[in-house]
């Protein structure tokens, strides 16, 4: 069978609000589909006010104020309603998406379509390169943050913690991933099964590692779609599985 990256396949990625997936709110968001060869197809971009003030410390990494967000945004109901039919237009014609640290964005969109009253794709085929890098490469040392990924394999990668920039650096993370590591080279459905087994077994190994220190430390592993409600615990940010956008590049 014919593996994804010789297929037309896009990628996803929301700049927001804040830290937790759960009650962040978009602010920027972007979908670029590609075709076999990596040439644009469609490049979908969304600013919206998210309704509430964008604390500073998000302004400052995405670079998008409240004000600017106020004046210039489109009402996030429209944003998130735009961007789930594109995505579910993917989904349905089966074409992968990529999302670099899947579990987050893919959790604000899901918790956004339930503030707005927006119905939202199931998401799949998804394919995510934190995920795909931790399995074929697990003992590297480093940050495997979407920024530090690029420079490890050699990829440009300018204007990060953009959505426009993040989804082209996550397109070109995936194929050299695929070129590198065979296992990876393989038809979309089956890779996103094997990233459920995956992603369960790094949460349930780095939530063994934190409990060495910590005994009720909490990893989720839920992918590519947090579960509604809390987890158990909070997790540290730097360090969680579902660890957000904002730290993504």
């Amino acid at each position: 069978m014919t593996s994804w990256q010789e297929l037309p396949r896009a990628a996803f990625d929301l700049e927001t609000t804040g830290r937790d997936p759960r009650e962040a709110r978009v602010v920027t968001a972007s979908i670029l589909l590609v075709d076999s060869e990596g040439s644009p197809l469609e490049h979908h971009e969304w600013l919206a006010d998210p309704g509430m003030p964008i604390p500073d410390e998000a302004a400052a990494i995405h670079g998008m104020s409240t004000e600017h967000a106020r004046t210039h945004g489109q009402p996030a109901a429209k944003v998130v309603l735009e961007v789930a039919a594109v995505l579910a237009r993917l989904f349905d014609d089966g074409v992968p998406v990529l999302a670099f640290n899947a579990r987050y964005d893919f959790t604000v969109l899901e918790r956004e379509g339930e503030r707005h009253g927006v119905s939202t794709p199931n998401p799949r085929p998804v394919l995510d390169p934190f995920i795909m890098d931790k399995q074929v490469d697990r003992y590297r040392r480093g940050k495997r943050t979407l920024t530090a990924m690029c420079a490890h394999y050699g990829i440009e990668f300018e204007n990060a913690h953009t959505s426009a920039a993040d989804v082209l650096a996550t397109l070109r993370v995936a194929a050299v991933l695929a070129h590198r590591f065979t296992m990876l080279a393989r038809p979309a459905e089956e890779l996103h099964d094997a990233q459920l087994v995956w992603a369960e077994r790094q949460a349930a190994n780095f939530q063994e590692y934190l409990r060495r220190t910590d005994p009720t430390a909490v990893i989720e592993c839920a992918w590519p779609v947090l579960p509604a409600g809390s987890p158990e615990k909070a997790q540290p940010p730097t360090v969680a599985v579902a660890a957000p956008a904002l730290l993504n590049a």
